[in-house]
């Protein structure tokens, strides 16, 4: 029994036999339907009609009269394609394609049915649907995409509903577990509509004709005049019995027949702009930039960078220690304001930052590191800069002087007055070794300033796996040891620093550290209070989201390219969303808790134990705080050069195999090979803006994770779940900016820091080519949207908001 269905006389139509010549073009209103909102059912099949059809159109007629009045439509149904030649097809706001796979339409009626859309009509094909119309273009623009070779019985699989915005998924699970037909699709339609939901293909078993980790399953986009939305879902006539696909088809007719707006425009490129608005340097000045090294916007939209302290090439570098000018760079800060395209150099900062490249025991990653402004920026022109000042080495010891100071900028003018430096905190790093400074600052709702910290050791002694070997030393100063560093309570390197600065240029320790400095154990002073992470190894950007407090941050791994079944893990490079002060694990463990092996003295070529991720010890000779450490915290993202998310199966002792034929990749939507992780912003969307720039709510609540190469690497907007997210919960979903934040020598090759600006645009450092200096691609871009506004407009809703 068919609920509805229509007869074509019922319809008015025309008998197909009738010569296209002979009738008049069709004519229909513009848009097509009206309050009294209709929907009509096309169950056409090309063989005999699948078992589908009975409950496709029985569920979209319960859709129709559930929910508030306002939100209802009636349904007609029909088999007869002569209803796309019918005058009554203007009577329709959607038409729904239930079933296909071969020629349903003659030429006139695929052109009726072009007419429609034309006229602001709504289409949504399910399943089968991508299977109509094999030789027409048009039609593969309307649903999308078409099917290549695709398992031909239902599995269950999870769907990864990573828009939480749009009627048809907003009320959804983020990890949506049913079973299906899974479709494979020819040619991927990511970028070029918009995709509200993937299937998680390592979830079921997807066949020859895998798309891969994006995986499209539903998605929409404003096509031809109309508004088309598409799903592969619906292969079964049990999957029109479940609550939540019928939920997921009430969206997507909510928003076809124009009874709700909905952005289908958020993921598809072609509405992104980008472009480069500095200038490169002119000849021997830095009047553009410096070395790019970090990025703040601040509430009048003035976007204020840093340069570390690497000059352009022509200026001198001196790396021998008995000279005086060893390492000295000056580090720069410029003000880009947008409302006049101006740059202005603010000021410089004589720092410890300018070694040139080489050996890591030549080189250096010192400098100006950091900045943030203060909350209370535009009336009292506060910045704090996080840098290592020349005049504070010592070139015996090769030791130096961290610190953070607030300096005054005159707002007026944008001129740094280096006067009014008041230094907030300050701590020893060795400068014999590089690297791995860390540098980034950001600020919790709640007026807390975080600093991120590098572990300050080299990698060149651990074969690239933990950096834990005790040995080397400069006069006493071990610089391959991160035990003295990232995994000592006593040491404010290779941390994420939390403090509380106060308006006379000190600071107060909040609580809910990890430390309160005054702990009794093990004899007591062997803790800072101002550590809030620990065992981190290269933080150069963090950034916490103010709705939630939440903490972001991401650190570089160590070097070794494959993993050690006698050391443990490969590089790891890493992110985490912190939501409570913790351990996250260097030189412990990595990941989702993989630890590496401990070394023995004399001879740290030979190992010992593996370290115990839940009870971690520091018993490195070099470590001065306690030796019971906290418990180590699983991260949230990790890669390798082999892929997301290494695991590997574990012995009794929770031991991974580390055996390459074993590795799995949890996270199969990123992969590493060179790797430096640039932890980027949560996006908010601030729906009372009247920027016509700001990126579409799509974006809200997404967390932006790249790096600084632009190969294989991450630039993707993740989602968290957030019953999960800060206990090692991997993401739900990711999404891929590489055509949005173009990649390539002529785009955004060296990313290196990103943040929003008040009016939802996105602003981007973009290194250059060249390490330890600026050059021609040193650049701060600027990326906005161009897609307008959600769609039907408001004047064109079939029923009107009261």
């Amino acid at each position: 029994m068919l609920f509805g269905a229509l007869t074509a006389t019922m319809l008015g139509g025309t008998p197909a036999a009738a010569r296209p010549e002979d009738r008049a073009p069709l004519a229909l209103p513009s848009p097509p339907g009206g309050d009294n909102v209709r929907v009509l059912v096309f169950h056409a099949s090309a063989g005999d009609e699948p078992p589908t059809v009975d409950a496709g159109i029985e569920a979209i007629e319960k859709i129709g009269g559930q929910g508030p009045a306002a939100e209802r439509f009636t349904v007609d149904a029909t088999a007869d394609a002569s209803v796309f030649t019918a005058p009554k097809l203007g009577t329709y706001n959607a038409v729904v394609f239930l079933t296909g796979a071969g020629d349903v339409l003659d030429p006139e009626q695929e052109a009726g049915l072009e007419t429609y859309m034309e006229a602001g009509g709504g289409f949504l094909g399910i399943h089968d649907a991508a299977r109509n119309e094999p030789y027409s273009d048009w039609y593969t623009g309307l649903v999308g995409a078409r099917p290549a070779a695709s398992p031909a019985t239902a599995q269950r699989a999870v769907v990864e509903v990573g828009d939480r915005v749009h009627p048809a998924t907003k009320d959804l699970p983020l990890e949506w577990k049913r079973p299906d037909k899974w479709l494979n699709w020819s040619a991927n339609p990511s970028g070029q509509v918009h995709t509200v939901a993937r299937v998680r293909e390592r979830s079921y078993q997807p066949g020859a004709g895998a798309n891969g980790w994006d995986h499209p399953v539903s998605w929409c986009r404003d096509y031809d005049g109309g508004r088309s939305f598409y799903t592969g879902m619906g292969g079964t006539a049990a999957s029109f019995q479940e609550a939540d696909f019928r939920a997921h088809l009430r969206g997507a007719l909510l928003w076809t027949t124009r009874l709700a707006r909905a952005d289908c425009q958020a993921t598809i490129t072609a509405n992104y702009k980008a472009e480069r608005v500095t200038k490169p340097n002119q000849p021997g000045q830095s009047d553009q930039i410096g070395e790019p090294h970090g990025l703040v916007t601040a509430k009048d939209g003035r976007v204020l960078y840093i340069g570390r302290g690497g000059g352009d090439n022509s200026a001198p570098v001196v790396t021998d220690w008995d000279d005086p000018d060893i390492g000295k760079g000056q580090g720069q800060i410029h003000v880009y304001d947008p409302a006049t395209g101006k740059v202005t150099l603010a000021g410089a900062l004589t720092v410890f930052g300018n070694k040139g490249g080489g050996d890591e025991l030549i080189k250096n990653e010192e400098g100006l590191l950091g900045i943030e402004l203060d909350p209370s920026f535009l009336s009292n022109g506060w910045i704090y800069l996080h840098y290592t000042p020349h005049s504070r080495i010592n070139r015996d010891t090769q030791m130096a002087e961290r610190r953070v100071s607030r300096f005054t900028l005159n707002l007026r003018t944008n001129k740094l007055d280096l006067s009014s430096e008041k230094v907030l905190l300050s701590w020893p790093v060795q400068i014999h070794s590089c690297c791995h400074a860390g540098g980034g600052m950001a600020w919790d709702s709640k007026g807390n300033l975080y600093i991120a910290t590098g572990d300050n050791n080299s990698s060149q002694f651990s074969g690239g796996y933990s950096g834990n070997n005790p040995q080397p030393n400069h006069k006493g100063v071990s610089f391959a040891d991160a035990r003295r560093t990232a995994g000592n309570t006593h040491n404010l390197n290779g941390k994420i620093l939390r403090i509380h600065p106060e308006d006379d240029g000190t600071y107060t320790l909040p609580e809910g550290n990890l430390f309160t400095g005054k702990e009794p154990d093990e004899g007591g002073g062997k803790t800072r209070g101002e550590i809030y992470v620990m065992g981190v190894r290269n933080p150069a950007r963090i950034f916490v989201d103010q709705k939630t407090d939440i903490l972001y941050a991401g650190w570089v791994g160590p070097d070794a390219s494959d993993p050690s079944t006698t050391w443990g893990p490969a590089k790891y490079d890493t992110f985490a969303a912190v939501t409570k002060a913790g351990n996250h694990g260097w030189p412990y463990c990595m990941g989702n808790k993989q630890p590496y092996r401990d070394r023995n003295l004399p001879d740290p070529s030979k190992p010992l134990g593996w370290y115990d991720c839940d009870h971690p010890k520091n018993e490195s000779p070099n470590n001065d705080g306690l030796v019971n450490l906290p418990p180590i915290t699983a991260n949230t993202i990790w890669y390798s050069p082999q892929g997301g998310g290494p695991d590997y199966p574990r012995d009794a002792n929770g031991i991974p195999s580390y055996k390459v034929s074993e590795q799995k990749f949890l996270l199969p939507w990123l992969k590493g090979g060179g790797q430096a992780t640039m932890n980027g912003p949560v996006y908010r969307y601030d729906a009372t803006s009247d920027s016509t720039t700001k990126w579409p709510a799509y974006w809200d609540g997404k967390w932006f994770v790249g790096d600084f190469y632009d190969g294989d690497q991450p630039r993707h907007a993740v989602l968290t779940d957030p019953r999960t997210v800060g206990k090692g919960g991997l993401p739900v979903h990711a999404e891929s900016l590489k055509k949005i934040i173009p990649v390539g020598a002529d785009g955004i090759r060296n990313l290196m820091d990103w943040k929003f600006a008040p009016d939802g645009s996105l602003y981007v450092l973009d290194y250059g080519r060249g390490f330890f200096t600026s050059d021609a691609k040193s650049a701060l871009w600027h990326i906005t949207y161009q897609g307008g506004e959600p769609t039907p407009l408001a004047k064109d809703l079939a029923r009107k908001a009261e």
